[in-house]
């Protein structure tokens, strides 16, 4: 083990994150995949459906898994960065489209809605003074105000977050899963130059050239990437010397991004399913699985976003996503999408006649 990964294991117990169990059990996988098989259906016919299925009720320990009030949280903050001009839209959007999401009117909030989906949008760092509200309709999306400052610092200057910053956020984000119904987390994020932030850590992490992590994020040109990627070149370079995951997070990361490890690293702990949407919730778990490589036997993968540098995130993983539509939106909008293929597993798991059930000839039994 490098001296790096030894020095984040220190900070890792020092700080009281969870060190995570493997929860694989031969026992229950084993009978998880012959409930599968006997199943009124030629054997592995319903594809990754039946991953799916066997992976859901590996993380919830149990035959028959039911996922129960799921929650999606939209983590928010902003981007010194940002001001480099890494993002084709300014600041602001970030709060407005909060406002946006606690109106309803966004892409993730009639997605959430739709799937009777708990939406809760998190102030991590946003850069304007969200107004506290309370909801009379408990169906509503709601705000939870977890800010540890308006917005990280220019890291082509200095490290986007302190130490101390960036384990606070980390701990807010355990602190909020711990406070959650239910067994199923959605992974949602909004904050202009993150995408930027999301390309650091995967060129740090997991040892590829700048060049092939940085897309178009909210929609830059392909002179707009090219400033973007040269940008990005120069905080990589000034800050060569950080490698430890949670010393990376802290100096390319973003309030979010670390609030989303320790809401990541907790959800693990509670063994509950971690649905990750696309290139910037994957970019929490990239982090929180170098801290702990186990988290992945939590994580289901909503989608291969179209943000260039995701489906090698992804390929460092080793993960395989349910969906690949192009999606490059963010707020959690694809693994809302996903959500109800999580379901139809489930159910099919527990409503689907087995050969013998149903009084259907099948192929003999193994």
């Amino acid at each position: 083990m490098r001296d790096g990964a030894i020095d984040s294991l220190k900070r890792l117990m020092h700080k009281n994150l969870p060190m995570l169990d493997d929860i694989s059990e031969p026992a229950l996988g084993q009978a998880l995949q012959h409930k599968l098989d006997h199943k009124t259906k030629p054997l592995g016919s319903l594809g990754m459906l039946e991953t799916l299925a066997r992976q859901l009720g590996e993380i919830l320990g149990t035959e028959t898994p039911v996922l129960r009030q799921p929650q999606l949280l939209v983590f928010a903050g902003d981007h010194g960065l940002a001001a480099r001009g890494v993002s084709a839209y300014p600041s602001d959007v970030t709060w407005q489209m909060v406002e946006n999401f606690l109106a309803g009117g966004a892409a993730v909030s009639v997605l959430a809605r739709q799937h009777g989906i708990a939406l809760t949008v998190v102030d991590c760092g946003v850069a304007h003074d969200l107004a506290p509200r309370e909801l009379a309709d408990a169906a509503q999306p709601r705000l939870v105000m977890r800010k540890i400052a308006r917005g990280t610092a220019d890291a082509s200057v200095q490290p986007a977050m302190t130490a101390t910053q960036c384990d606070q956020a980390v701990g807010n984000g355990q602190e909020l899963v711990r406070g959650l119904p239910g067994n199923a987390l959605l992974l949602g994020e909004m904050g202009i130059g993150n995408s930027a932030a999301a390309a650091l850590l995967l060129s740090r992490l997991a040892d590829l050239d700048i060049a092939l992590c940085t897309g178009a994020g909210t929609g830059l040109d392909d002179a707009g990437i090219t400033r973007k990627t040269d940008v990005l070149r120069a905080v990589l370079q000034l800050h060569a010397h950080v490698s430890a995951p949670l010393e990376v997070l802290a100096a390319f990361g973003g309030f979010e991004i670390a609030t989303m490890v320790g809401a990541v690293l907790q959800s693990a702990l509670e063994r509950r399913v971690v649905l990750v949407d696309g290139f910037i919730a994957t970019s929490a778990v990239l982090v929180a699985h170098a801290l702990q490589p186990l988290v992945l036997q939590r994580c289901v993968f909503a989608h291969r976003s179209g943000e260039r540098g995701h489906a090698r995130m992804l390929q460092h993983l080793g993960a395989v996503p349910l969906l690949d539509m192009g999606l490059r939106l963010g707020e959690g909008s694809g693994a809302a999408l996903a959500w109800p293929l999580l379901q139809s597993a489930c159910l099919l798991l527990a409503e689907m006649a087995s050969f013998e059930s149903a009084g259907v000839s099948g192929q003999s039994a193994n």
